[in-house]
């Protein structure tokens, strides 16, 4: 992945979190993709599915049917 023409604000913000961190550009990079397309906050389709079964009382006697 190439970055073409990244403003002299921007280089120079990611030059501060490699100092600050220790790491490289590519690292730094990495991490602010990471957290850009997984946010801390993101709801989890395995998450979301378990709290609706115990928002409905469900109990394993309720899937007993589908077998």
């Amino acid at each position: 992945m190439t970055i073409v023409n990244p403003s002299y604000e921007i280089h120079g913000a990611l030059r501060a979190r490699e100092a600050y961190h220790g790491g490289s550009s590519e690292a730094e990079i990495r991490d602010i993709l990471e957290s850009a397309v997984r946010p801390s906050g993101r709801v989890r389709l395995g998450s979301l599915i378990v709290a609706s079964g115990r928002g409905a009382e469900m109990k394993n006697s309720d899937f007993e049917v589908l077998q």
